[in-house]
């Protein structure tokens, strides 16, 4: 009798154990506002550092981040590039993920270029934006470099290559 009964619990079992893992994962509390910044800078190192450098110096083809990178913030087609570009874009990091590491990136690697009527990226731009990432980066960031400049946001293009 036992036996019968292990055989038709056995597939109850089965069916609600994955359903009840999944519900024990819907109900973890949300992160803390200094977790999301340690999960964000936890991201730039693993995903980012490694092209960018540590304070996103950038080196050979890498664009140069450090003071420069807000500068992309003062206008629409600067800001979609951000998210649109390839390492943004196609990163093994989820919406949320994404987010919280250009925000991170943006607050505190673009010192005085951060406009001042900064507003952080939210999860639906940046999940609507990354649907659509850019095929030519280095030719469109050289539209937008040279666009920076006609319009006054930028003196002079960045010594760095424009490929």
């Amino acid at each position: 009798m036992r036996v019968a009964m292990m055989k038709t619990l056995a597939p109850l079992l089965i069916a609600v154990l994955p359903t009840s893992s999944l519900w024990a994962a819907e109900t973890k509390p949300p992160l803390t506002a200094e977790q999301r910044e340690q999960r964000a800078e936890f991201n730039y190192k693993m995903f980012c550092r490694g092209c960018h450098g540590p304070a996103g110096e950038g080196e050979k083809a890498v664009p140069h981040m450090n003071g420069f990178v807000g500068h992309f913030l003062k206008f629409e087609a600067g800001r979609n590039y951000l998210v649109q570009v390839p390492g943004s874009a196609n990163a093994a990091l989820n919406d949320e993920q994404l987010t919280e590491a250009l925000n991170w990136i943006v607050m505190n690697i673009s010192g005085d270029s951060l406009p001042e009527n900064f507003k952080p990226y939210t999860v639906e731009e940046v999940a609507k934006l990354r649907q659509e990432p850019l095929f030519e980066a280095f030719e469109f960031r050289k539209k937008l470099l040279n666009d920076m400049l006609q319009k006054g946001i930028i003196k002079e293009l960045p010594a760095q290559p424009l490929k």
